[in-house]
């Protein structure tokens, strides 16, 4: 599809994009906030549109995914940064605490705590619903270089949990 035909048409569905944003986060700045993410993604991803899909519920899949993955990510969000990204604190705790429970987080917590910096940053980051991509963006480190670091911490992880 032509770049100018495609902007066009994503443009003319701004007041149902607008309206359905709303229904999903019943307040009228996220809506707006959620619309503009949307067109970003789908001016971003216009490659990967396909001329025999109907725009309109493409858009409408690209709000859907993003307002879910927004939603996942703030509930899932329990840690504090702090300017330097160094002080990384967990602040989630089991849902139902009980000693035993209460117990095991604590000594999960230690052992989570114990990993070296360059290991626990982006291991807690990507317990708290971060993507790969934004603990690279944030630490300034290359997206293999996350991977491999929240890899390898898992595998310490492991071999302490199983001592």
């Amino acid at each position: 599809m032509a770049d100018s035909k495609f902007h066009n048409e994503i443009i003319n569905l701004e007041p149902s994009l607008t309206r359905y944003a709303y229904s999903l986060t019943s307040n009228m700045d996220d809506a707006k906030d959620l619309v503009q993410e949307t067109y970003f993604k789908a001016f971003y991803n216009q490659d990967k549109f396909d001329e025999q899909t109907n725009i309109k519920a493409w858009m409408y899949t690209i709000m859907k995914n993003t307002f879910i993955n927004d939603y996942r990510r703030r509930v899932k969000k329990q840690a504090i940064f702090n300017k330097d990204v160094q002080e990384f604190v967990i602040t989630s705790r089991p849902a139902q605490t009980s000693p035993e429970s209460d117990y095991n987080f604590r000594e999960l917590t230690a052992m989570v705590n114990s990993l070296e910096p360059e290991f626990r940053i982006p291991f807690q980051m990507h317990d708290s619903g971060y993507k790969y991509q934004e603990i690279a963006d944030e630490l300034g480190l290359h997206l293999g270089t996350v991977k491999s670091r929240i890899h390898f911490s898992r595998q310490k992880l492991m071999e302490k949990i199983k001592k």
